[in-house]
């Protein structure tokens, strides 16, 4: 005798991630756009040595 079972998996669309989602995304977009060009190039190259990506 043979048993399947099957499982789905369902995303968590409540209303309290997506509130949490949106409201990072405009604080990043919020920092990005007062900050200095040179702060941001500066975390940018930062974090792509970091993640061990060359870039020069």
């Amino acid at each position: 005798m043979t048993t399947m079972s099957t499982t789905t998996a369902k995303a968590d669309t409540s209303l309290g991630s997506i509130i949490l989602t949106a409201a990072f995304g405009l604080a990043i977009m919020f920092a990005a756009g007062f900050a200095q060009a040179e702060i941001i190039h500066g975390a940018q190259h930062d974090m792509r040595h970091a993640i061990g990506f060359p870039c020069h």
